[in-house]
């Protein structure tokens, strides 16, 4: 039986994501796999690659033959080049993790209560006696013309 390490499509129109399978080679795309080792998400910015180092090699050592975008892949995370006993690559890029809206509005709150000056108004209030006098000398132009 021919192994293959390939894609498995998931996701919605427009918003692929996928999962790197070990599957016989006659096997449909998205068909029934023999083991999952990884994924991939490609829209997100960077790209998320997870790959179980350890299957991977395995499946490589007993003669798996990865598809073309599964050897870019494996390339990139430094498997392929374990496998033939090449150096190693530069470590991939991680997406930070994002801070809850929760800690950030936390921290904001301390800021201001800890004696900093609240950010002032671009417009100053109108009082009412400025809004009476306005009114007065508006009134006192139109009997003018």
């Amino acid at each position: 039986m021919a192994v293959k390490i390939k894609l498995k499509r998931l996701g919605k129109i427009r918003s692929p994501h996928y999962r790197i399978v070990v599957a016989d080679s006659r096997t449909r795309r998205d068909g029934r796999a023999i083991e999952e080792i990884g994924l991939y998400h490609p829209v997100q910015n960077p790209s998320r690659i997870e790959v179980d180092s350890e299957r991977a090699q395995y499946w490589l050592s007993v003669g798996a033959q990865p598809t073309e975008p599964v050897l870019a892949i494996l390339k990139l995370t430094g498997d392929w080049q374990k496998h033939k006993g090449l150096p190693a690559p530069a470590p991939l890029l991680v997406a930070e993790p994002k801070v809850s809206k929760r800690a950030a509005f936390d921290e904001f709150a301390k800021a201001l209560e800890g004696g900093e000056p609240k950010g002032e108004a671009i417009t100053p209030k109108a009082k009412k006696a400025d809004k009476k006098a306005d009114d007065a000398a508006d009134a006192a132009e139109s009997t003018e013309a």
